[in-house]
């Protein structure tokens, strides 16, 4: 059974060729907005928290800031090297973070990247995080290796990191 409160969609937007490249992930933190934006936009904790059960982040640069952006290696547990670098297009206190996503750093774009956090009450937050890739190819091809899954883990690490599990 599904937790509705965590959960993957393809909700789709109006466009569907849009529609055939877009996984929507929602998950429910019982903490306040604050303290998951926080969490997210601080240089010191997100490599902490980022990325699917056992993997880490190796930082070269970072700068959570509209124009700013972070360069990163992503370290799956049998040690294998994901180069990552996201563009920070956006950045709205505690509202909104848009970034697009480039292999490895100044490489090809893969997808665009949102996410939306809302106040459900003092202390509940609805995380909304959207990936839009490129081509509908690409995005069966991450549909194949279970990205829906791994961005969910993802979530629940921030989940775990700002004491909601």
């Amino acid at each position: 059974m599904t937790d509705p409160k965590n959960e993957a969609s393809t909700t789709p937007p109006l466009d569907p060729d849009v529609a055939a490249r877009t996984m929507v992930l929602h998950r429910v933190i019982n903490a306040p907005r604050s303290a998951v934006w926080g969490a997210w936009i601080n240089p010191e904790t997100l490599p902490s928290w980022w990325g699917p059960d056992g993997f880490s982040c190796r930082t070269q640069r970072i700068d959570l800031r509209t124009g700013g952006e972070w360069v990163f290696d992503m370290i799956a547990p049998d040690g294998t090297v994901f180069p990552n670098h996201h563009l920070y297009t956006e950045v709205r206190p505690e509202e909104h973070i848009a970034y697009t996503l480039l292999w490895g750093e100044n490489g090809p774009e893969h997808a665009h990247a949102s996410v939306v956090l809302e106040e459900l009450d003092d202390s509940t937050t609805r995380v909304t995080l959207a990936m839009t890739f490129t081509t509908a190819a690409e995005w069966q091809e991450a549909k194949g290796f279970g990205a829906e899954a791994l961005g969910l883990q993802t979530l629940g690490k921030l989940a775990r990191f700002v004491g909601a599990e």
